[in-house]
C-alpha cells in the first residue's frame, strides 16, 4: 500500500508498477480487516456504512447478511440504528469483528489484507466466523497475516516467515510434506483439538 516503498525489486499490479500508481488510487483497491477492530461512536449502521460513503440501507443489510451478522442485528432493540458506545464497549469481540467484516463486504475492493483478523476472539468463535471470513475473500486477491494457521490452509501460496526471512514457502499440503517449520507450528496448534494432520 506504499506506506514504505521497496529498496529493491518492484511490486507491480496487473503488470503496473505501484509507483506508478498514486497513493490514494492503490489504496483505494485494497481493504483492511485488522487484529484490532476500528469501531466509532455512532450507529451499527453509519459504522458499516463507513467502508463504502453512499451506500444504501440494503446494501448495507445485505453485507451485515454475508458477514453473519445480521441476526445479531435484528435482534437489538434498535437494529440497525443502535448506538455503538466508544470503541464498541457494549458489543463481544467476535461481534466486533463480524461488523468489519461486514464494512470491508460493503467496500467491494479487488484486494484484501487480513492481518491477524481472527487473533482477538477464541476458537470458538473463530470457527464462527470463518464461513464470513471464506465469503469476504471470494473472487478476491488476499494476502493474510497470520499466526492460527487454520485462516491460511487453503491459501494458494503459504510464505512461513522466521526472522524476517522467508524460511518455507508452498501450500499447505507441500508444506506439511516437507515437514518443516510449517509442519512443526500446524500439528503444534492442532494436535491438542484432535485433529493432527498427518499428512
Amino acid at each position: 500500500m506504499r506506506f514504505y516503498d521497496v529498496n529493491s525489486g518492484s511490486i507491480s499490479i496487473d503488470g503496473k508498477n505501484i509507483t506508478s500508481l498514486t497513493r490514494e488510487s492503490l489504496r483505494s483497491a485494497f481493504t483492511m480487516v485488522l487484529q484490532d477492530t476500528w469501531l466509532f461512536h455512532g450507529t451499527i449502521l453509519e459504522n458499516i456504512a463507513y467502508g463504502r460513503p453512499g451506500a444504501t440501507r440494503e446494501e448495507i443489510i445485505a453485507a451485515a447478511k454475508a458477514a453473519k451478522i445480521h441476526s445479531f442485528i435484528s435482534h437489538l432493540p434498535q437494529g440497525y440504528d443502535t448506538v455503538l458506545k466508544d470503541n464498541a464497549i457494549n458489543i463481544s469481540k467476535g461481534q466486533k469483528q463480524l461488523l468489519t467484516i461486514a464494512r470491508a463486504m460493503l467496500s467491494d475492493s479487488r484486494m484484501l489484507i487480513l492481518d491477524e483478523a481472527t487473533s482477538n476472539v477464541d476458537t470458538r468463535t473463530e470457527q464462527r466466523i470463518s464461513e464470513a471470513m471464506q465469503n469476504l475473500m471470494r473472487g478476491r486477491t488476499c494476502f493474510v497475516i497470520a499466526h492460527r494457521l487454520s485462516t491460511i490452509r487453503n491459501a494458494d501460496t503459504i510464505l512461513v516467515i522466521a526472522d524476517g526471512d522467508v524460511v518455507e514457502q508452498g501450500t499447505h499440503e507441500e508444506l506439511m510434506r516437507k515437514r518443516g517449520r510449517y509442519h512443526e507450528l500446524y500439528i503444534s496448534q492442532f494436535e491438542s483439538f484432535g485433529t493432527e494432520d498427518n499428512e
